[in-house]
Formats: structure tokens, sequence, C-alpha cells
């Protein structure tokens, strides 16, 4: 077990409606302004979905690049962009996303029922999204959604190689309506049949995110956080800020004798680049 904890903190997501969710960072000022707060509050790695005007999901290129650029320049967390999107993204949009120059990047392995949508990731497109991650140095995350994802893991190592960094991390999203079940039986059977040697992260989705917290944090693993996976901090009582569920991760971490990492020890961790 490790002496640290990785907390990743995902503060937008693609679903959430600011309309309903006031206290949702959508803007670049917004968002850099959560980076900061949670980076103090704990947190290593900040994954990002970005909003336009109007506070829909966008990939737009020059939003991602400005994005990237000002988070390098205003924190030092890991900088690591989705390339799920939205589900009505398309294949070649969410390739693209690479090109804003992230240290590091997720790639889901599977295609998943996702409530009443469907989130593709065939396997062509995780195949030519993977070896783009290894020519553009670029360390991706392995989102496992269901046991059947951690099989295609192992398919597109031995297909295509180590990762960039060498390090393969890997976050169980758990509780998605259609996913792999929030709860502890699940996450040590999930956790046994990855890559020998892989480290990995668990997401609980909703109201899976403390039980999900507790299993990882006994299992040795590490946390990810944010209003993208939960809107509510306890039963009735809703999130009023991404720092506050860092803080919360934070101190569960603490109180099981692994504190968080900072956002360097979280770099050489995961095995990102040196910043220029």
């Amino acid at each position: 077990m490790g002496a640290t904890t990785l907390i990743t903190v995902a503060p937008t997501g693609a679903e959430a409606d600011k309309a309903k969710v006031p206290q949702l960072p959508v803007t670049l000022e917004e968002l850099v302004q959560t980076a900061k707060d949670c980076e103090a509050a704990g947190a290593g790695v900040i994954h990002v979905h970005i909003r336009d005007e109007q506070a829909r999901p966008t990939l737009d290129p020059v939003r991602l690049r400005d994005t990237v650029q000002a988070l390098r320049e205003s924190t030092g967390l890991v900088i690591q962009l989705s390339t799920g999107g939205a589900v009505t993204d398309s294949f070649d949009d969410r390739l693209r996303v690479l090109e804003a120059g992230p240290d590091a990047c997720s790639l889901t392995c599977g295609t998943v029922n996702f409530g009443d949508e469907i989130f593709a990731n065939p396997w062509p497109f995780m195949a030519d999204l993977y070896q783009r991650t290894q020519e553009l140095q670029i360390v991706p995350e392995f989102e496992l959604f269901d046991l059947g994802h951690i099989a295609a893991l192992h398919r597109l190592l031995d297909a295509y190689g180590e990762p960039y960094g060498g390090r393969v991390h890997c976050d169980l999203v758990m509780g998605v309506p259609g996913g792999m079940p929030g709860d502890t039986r699940t996450l040590v059977a999930a956790v046994q049949a990855l890559p020998e040697g892989a480290t990995w992260s668990a997401t609980g989705i909703g109201r899976s995110a403390l039980p999900v917290m507790f299993a990882a944090l006994s299992a040795g693993g590490h946390l990810r956080v944010g209003m993208e996976d939960t809107l509510s901090y306890a039963k009735g009582v809703p999130v009023t800020s991404n720092t506050v569920l860092v803080e919360r991760a934070a101190a569960l971490a603490r109180f099981a004798q692994r504190p968080p990492m900072t956002a360097e020890e979280a770099r050489a961790f995961l095995g990102v680049r040196p910043r220029a």
C-alpha cells in the first residue's frame, strides 16, 4: 500500500446543467479558480471538460488550448483532458482533443450504456486514441466502467505496448447506470483483474461516492472526486463546490495514513512529461 494518495478532481463534466447547478464551474475563470482551490485542498490532477458561452459541452480546439494554457500558468496540477466529451461528440473531434497538448487524457476502454444514452468507444477508436497518446507523449488514464473494459485494456497493452511514461494507471468508474455497481465486492473483483503492476483510482458516481472512496482507500487505491461525478454531499445536501469534495477526500486519505500527493508528486507518480 502506497504512503500517499493521488486525488483527481473532475469539476465539471458534460452532463450537469449550469442553470440547475449554479455552483458548477463552466467559464475559464471559474475553472481556473476551482483548480487553484482544489490544488490547495489536496488535488494533484484535474480532469477537464469545457463548456461554451451557453455552458453547453464543447470540444472546441481553441478553447481547449486556452484552457490547458491557463491551468498550466495558474497551477501545478496534472492537466488531464477528457477524450470522452459528451455522448454526441464525434470520434474525430474526440481524437483532436490531444492537439491541445495536455499532460494526460482519459481513454475509455469500451462502450457502455450511460443512463439512457450510449457512450461509444469501439475498438478501432480506442486503438487510434492510444497510439496517438504514445506519439504525442501524453499519459492516458484508462477509464474502466465495467469488467469487460479491463479485458479490452489487456488487449490494448498486448497489441501496442506500454503507455507513454511507462505507468499503467486506471480509473474504475463505478455506479453509472449501465456500468459496474459501486460496491466493495465489485471493486475488489476489478482490481484483481487489472494488469500486473497497474495503479488505479476509483470514482463512485452519485450515491456510491462514499462507499467507493472507503473501499478504494482500504484496498490501496487512489481517489477521483468532483461535481462531474456527484452533486450531493450527503442525502439532501447539495455540493456547494468542488473544493469541499476534495477536502473530504483529503481528510479521509489522512485518516487512512496515506496523505494526499502534491501535484509534483502526482507528476512523478503518473510519469507525465516534465514541465517545459
